[in-house]
């Protein structure tokens, strides 16, 4: 029993229109009794027109849109109202709601209900989050493949590859009066295992790419005082969002802002100038500045061509390790100019270089762009930890570990690929063995 729940499905702000969706084993029922027509009796999809009333006061006229289940996103009886866009008419048509049986769904219900009743897999419930989130085109291409169930298709040769050697040594071990069964031996395993690890690197190396892509990425812009940090940020916004003077520690908190460059959404972070300091509030901000570069994906290192001293030595250390695009700001001041540096002008919005080498970093090519990839943090997670098992699998295996042991750790490995697809809940052996064999068996 799915008790009836009600939700605003559109922004809660004055528009021409709103939708107040309701799913349920009795929402027909619920509204009914708010609406002017009887539509318990609603057999199949069909559009109502009429008027919403709490009692007989009128609250709007409306357009209803009533599904009957499974033909629903949700697969259950469901139904949407349009009606005029009103925070007072929409607040008020799911008052009623509540009044007459429903109640308020929580965060994501109607995408879990779909999950529950198998109209979507998790991949694809995750995606729906992903695409209202999507900022770009390029993002939101990858989301509509994932919803789509493109991205669901990479997954389907691993969980096949693994359920069939499991299924395999399931009856090796438990049903050996069937001689006619393949025998797991090693080798098979070994090359299992091998392919697999192969294929999922793949995968996990798309899927980073395609995270970059839907999700952006974070960089940080480094230096000591009055290299032209703020400047350089200005012109990569082209807008005055920092403010620039001559005077050193000038930014003394984070400056953020973002920009689209070939699809991709990157979130700058202009930080205060890292010296040595004895102002209590610039240090504040130089603090800042340091946690920012340890959680940024990008850093970009700004220098005064004309002056490059200890301070700028420093910093150096500071970015070492990280993955760091080094600039030389203020060209027209440099001596003279080494062709292995990278030069622009902030003043003269003359930063082309650094915005081609920003694109040159992110490692993308059209196969990222067009291609549907696991991009989703959890489920890079997952198939990193699945190759981590696979490898511990393949040297067990060599190592001649006895082959029921290999059995459980395969298990686990076929446990986290359904995981992916949220069908781990629903995992029983015998019929995974079973539906492997030919029809009369």
């Amino acid at each position: 029993m799915f008790e009836t729940i009600v939700a605003l499905a559109t922004p809660p702000l004055k528009s021409a229109l709103a939708i107040v969706r309701l799913s349920g084993d009795d929402c027909f029922f619920v509204v009914s009794k708010m609406f002017s027509k009887n539509i318990e009796k609603t057999e199949s999809n069909k559009i109502y027109h009429g008027y919403i009333k709490d009692g007989e006061d009128i609250i709007d006229e409306v357009v209803l849109l009533a599904y009957k289940n499974p033909r629903s996103f949700t697969g259950e009886d469901s139904v949407e109202i349009i009606s005029h866009g009103s925070p007072l008419i929409f607040n008020k048509i799911i008052k009623t709601a509540l009044k007459n049986g429903a109640r308020l769904a929580t965060n994501g219900e109607y995408s879990a209900r779909a999950y529950m009743h198998g109209k979507l897999n998790l991949m694809q419930a995750e995606s729906i989050n992903d695409l209202i989130n999507a900022e770009t085109e390029e993002s939101k291409k990858l989301c509509l493949m994932a919803l789509s169930g493109e991205t669901t298709k990479l997954i389907e040769p691993i969980k096949k590859s693994i359920g069939d050697i499991l299924s395999l040594i399931e009856v090796n071990i438990d049903y050996p009066e069937y001689y006619d069964i393949e025998e797991a031996n090693n080798e098979k395993i070994v090359e299992i295992c091998r392919e697999n690890i192969q294929y999922i690197d793949k995968l996990i190396k798309d899927g980073i790419k395609g995270n970059i892509i839907k999700d952006g990425i974070n960089v940080a812009i480094v230096g000591k005082p009055n290299v032209g940090k703020s400047s350089i940020l200005n012109a990569l916004l082209n807008e005055n969002k920092a403010i620039v003077t001559d005077v050193k520690g000038t930014t003394r908190d984070v400056v953020e802002g973002k920009v689209n460059l070939s699809g991709v959404v990157i979130n700058f972070f202009d930080t205060a100038g890292i010296r040595e300091s004895s102002d209590k509030v610039e240090m504040i901000g130089i603090e800042k500045s340091l946690e920012k570069l340890d959680k940024s994906d990008l850093v970009i290192c700004v220098f005064d061509s004309s002056n490059f001293d200890d301070e700028d030595k420093e910093i150096l250390k500071l970015v070492k390790d990280k993955n760091t695009i080094y600039v030389y700001n203020k060209e027209d001041l440099a001596k003279e100019k080494d062709n292995d540096k990278l030069y622009v002008s902030a003043l003269n919005k003359s930063i082309d270089p650094l915005k081609n080498e920003i694109i040159k970093r992110l490692g993308l090519s059209e196969e990222n762009y067009n291609n549907p990839s696991i991009a989703n943090t959890r489920e890079i997670g997952i198939l990193e930890s699945v190759k981590k098992k696979l490898e511990d699998i393949l040297r067990d295996t060599l190592a001649n570990i006895p082959i029921d042991i290999i059995n459980s750790e395969i298990q686990e490995v076929y446990l986290a690929i359904l995981s992916l697809l949220g069908e781990d809940n629903d995992f029983d052996i015998a019929k995974e063995i079973f539906s492997r064999f030919c029809v009369g068996k």
